[in-house]
């Protein structure tokens, strides 16, 4: 707005949120849109990758466990729809540019979204039946 040039990104919301005092928020933000994903894409590979391998991944049981609790948490749809949201209630306002983070947000997003739809336990349960 008048010709000043603000630049944000996910990690720097939150710290904004975090400054603003509104800690309980911006710790929510940073669970639900940066570390479970992550924990939900490293559980997944930790599974994964030693299958492919044809070797047992350690502690299987408490990966699954772990990735079926954090998988109503990864709620990154629901940011997305609110970036969406937000982007066209100040296009009146000021001029947005989505940038290449955006982007890659929305990728993330959607690839995180078919692995796990296409993940399958039942088939992680017979390929480790085949290992044994």
């Amino acid at each position: 707005m008048r010709g000043r040039v603000t630049e944000t990104t996910l990690v720097s919301g939150v710290f904004d949120l975090y400054n603003q005092g509104k800690q309980e928020i911006a710790i929510l933000v940073l669970f639900t849109t940066v570390l479970a994903p992550l924990c939900q894409i490293t559980l997944l590979l930790w599974v994964l990758l030693p299958l492919r391998w044809n070797r047992v991944p350690w502690q299987l049981p408490h990966a699954f466990r772990l990735l079926r609790h954090i998988q109503p948490w990864s709620m990154m749809e629901v940011f997305i729809i609110g970036i969406l949201v937000a982007i066209v209630k100040l296009m009146e306002m000021a001029t947005i540019v989505p940038g290449l983070a955006l982007w890659s947000f929305v990728l993330l997003m959607m690839s995180l979204a078919g692995a796990v739809s296409s993940f399958e336990p039942e088939a992680v349960w017979e390929r480790l039946e085949t290992l044994a």
